[in-house]
């Protein structure tokens, strides 16, 4: 009876476990003095910041393959103080142009809405997706961009979880 009785309290040690490493939580972001605020994963690692205009946050989604050693997964929100439409306009025609620049640049069939991007590009012979929303908001030109590679050996689901997220901000960005 003892070894039953251990073997239930390991089974239910182990389901708590796993129920507590699937929850999801979230680390609260607040730029250009506190007017854009977005939520990211807690899995999602700040690498890199910068202050002043225009203000950047990258965070490294991290891909458990052996592809993620090689390939660099991020997102990036950037936030630049702009005087009215045309000038976002302008900022939105630079970062566009910017991007049609890069190595193997192919546009997606359809971007996902109005002043989006979607598109592949070369980073290292290897490719990536493209990613890129844009909005007007309070005096702020405001970009989103999410970066992954094409192909990864995580597989179909880490690529649509990195999708998701990328999504979840967009939502709370607009």
């Amino acid at each position: 009876m003892s070894f039953l009785r251990n073997i239930a309290t390991i089974a239910v040690a182990l389901t708590a476990s796993l129920l507590l490493a699937g929850r999801v939580h979230a680390t609260e972001v607040s730029m250009a003095d506190g007017s854009v605020h977005f939520s990211t994963p807690d899995s999602w690692l700040g690498i890199m910041e910068t202050q002043g205009d225009p203000e950047a946050k990258v965070f490294q989604v991290p891909d458990p393959s052996p592809t993620g050693k090689n390939s660099l997964a991020r997102v990036t929100v950037t936030v630049k103080l702009v005087n009215d439409v045309n000038s976002f306009n302008q900022y939105r025609s630079e970062a566009t142009a910017k991007a049609m620049a890069l190595p193997g640049y192919k546009a997606g069939a359809v971007p996902p809405g109005p002043n989006s991007n979607i598109y592949t590009a070369q980073e290292n012979a290897t490719e990536f997706s493209y990613t890129e929303h844009y909005w007007f908001k309070n005096g702020h030109a405001i970009q989103l961009r999410c970066v992954r590679p094409s192909q990864s050996q995580a597989g179909a689901a880490w690529k649509a979880d990195f999708d998701k997220g990328c999504e979840a901000i967009a939502a709370q960005l607009k």
